[in-house]
C-alpha cells in the first residue's frame, strides 16, 4: 500500500481559508495524477481537484472552481489544496488520492481512476 498522508483539516468559520497537505511517496512510485476528493456524511465521495504530477495541469470541480487551488511542491513530494471562501457545504472528510495511469481527461474526476488513497482529514466549516 502506497502511503498518502493528509494533514491540515480542522474547524473553520465560513468565509475563511484552510490549506490541506498530502505527502506522497515521491520517486518510489511514479504517480500520474494526485487528486483531492471529499465525502460528506450520507453522500458519495466526490471529486474536488486534481493535478498532473509531471505537467502540473490542474482540473477542478465546478463547485470549487475559483475558491480552491491545487498545487504541488516537487522538492517536498507534497500536494496542497488551498481552500478559500469556505462554505458550510464544504464540510466533509477530504481524501488525497494517487493514480498510476492516464485514462483521459473525462476520467480524472472518477474515484476508480485513483489507485492509492490516504486516510482522510476532516474539514468542518461553521456558518
Amino acid at each position: 500500500q502506497v502511503p498518502l498522508v493528509e494533514s491540515g483539516g480542522g474547524l473553520v468559520q465560513a468565509g475563511n481559508s484552510l490549506r490541506l497537505s498530502c505527502v506522497t511517496p515521491g520517486r518510489s512510485i511514479s504517480l500520474d495524477h494526485v487528486g483531492w476528493f471529499r465525502q460528506a456524511p450520507g453522500r458519495e465521495r466526490e471529486f474536488v481537484a486534481t493535478i498532473s504530477w509531471t505537467a502540473g495541469r490542474t482540473y477542478y470541480a465546478d463547485s470549487v472552481k475559483g475558491r480552491f487551488t491545487i498545487s504541488k511542491d516537487d522538492a517536498k513530494n507534497t500536494v496542497y489544496l488551498q481552500m478559500s471562501s469556505l462554505k458550510s457545504e464544504d464540510t466533509a472528510v477530504y481524501y488525497c488520492a494517487g493514480s498510476l495511469v492516464y485514462f483521459g481527461i473525462n476520467y480524472l474526476n472518477s474515484t476508480s481512476t485513483y489507485r492509492y488513497w490516504g486516510q482522510g482529514t476532516q474539514v468542518t466549516v461553521s456558518s
